[in-house]
């Protein structure tokens, strides 16, 4: 999985448990997931899944961690 850290204090951790937690579900393809964080929590999410459902599973496996104030979903979905 690809990962930018934008500010290098806190968000380390943060990413870290986001990643783990992208790389347990089933119903996400954390590979073709990016993450940007940002000190305040702020998460965006980049790249491409296969349905709008793995759209949604990969919000709502953020929404329950620790830290992360704010999703900013932008996976495309590939309709093809």
């Amino acid at each position: 999985m690809k990962t930018k850290i934008l500010k290098p204090k806190k968000p380390h951790a943060l990413l870290q448990r986001i990643s783990s937690a992208l790389e347990t579900s089933p119903y996400v393809p954390h590979r073709k997931v990016r993450l940007e964080t940002a000190a305040n929590g702020s998460i965006v999410m980049r790249g491409r899944v296969e349905s709008f459902f793995q759209k949604q599973m990969a919000q709502e496996t953020l929404r329950r961690i620790d830290g992360v104030e704010e999703i900013v979903n932008q996976l495309k979905v590939n309709w093809a």
